[in-house]
């Protein structure tokens, strides 16, 4: 079987994004492997295989099958990119600490706002908003005298939370009230192999 690393990504995913960004970044080769979610490829049994819960991104890399981006961070960090995960005990509870405002209020913050304006998901945008406005709070105090959340370089803690915080704004929610992380993302966005997220013109940057 090959060794290849095989990213399921689609397009406008933060969280496939958050994936295939991290292997540019690190300059893992990758091949990435497109997912139809309109025609419904993410609940075919082929990629229910992979990942039950039929979401994006799925990584392959020979017999292993990792889903969920977070752990996907992870394992191709540990397995290629050793600098952007430091293995000292607080730097890397630190990172867990990111990693989980990552899944938890980023993902029912800026990410449900965008799921609402983007795709049209029947979420609560009062909800998501408040949620974002902590999230955002949180990476805005985490920044404050310092380039990255973790140490003195990026690490995937950075990547974790990067798409859904650069693409806040289509969810309606603004970063103008939050200098540090503005400064953060121009940072990141300037990193060599950076690729962006498709933009959708909705919200707050509706044409």
């Amino acid at each position: 079987m090959s060794n290849a690393v095989r990213i399921h990504h689609f397009a406008k995913s933060g969280h496939a994004h958050r994936a295939l960004v991290f292997a540019k970044l690190a300059g893992i080769a990758h091949e990435v492997v497109p997912v139809n979610l309109v025609a419904g490829e993410h609940k075919s049994p082929e990629f229910l295989a992979m990942n039950p819960n039929g979401q994006v991104p799925v990584l392959e890399h020979g017999e292993i099958t990792v889903p969920d981006s977070n752990a996907i961070l992870v394992y191709l960090a540990r397995t290629f990119a050793p600098d952007w995960l430091p293995n000292t005990p607080v730097d890397e509870a630190n990172i867990q600490r990111w990693l989980t405002l990552a899944a938890g209020e980023i993902a029912f913050g800026t990410c449900a706002a965008r799921l609402i304006t983007v795709f049209g998901a029947q979420l609560d945008p009062d909800f998501a908003a408040a949620t974002a406005e902590r999230a955002l709070q949180k990476l805005e105090k985490g920044l404050e005298g310092r380039d990255w959340l973790v140490g003195d370089r990026p690490t995937i803690a950075d990547v974790a939370t990067y798409s859904y915080t650069a693409h806040a704004p289509e969810g309606n929610i603004s970063l103008d009230p939050y200098p540090n992380v503005r400064a953060w993302i121009a940072r990141f966005e300037a990193l060599p192999g950076f690729e962006a997220m498709p933009a959708t013109a909705v919200g707050l940057v509706a044409e």
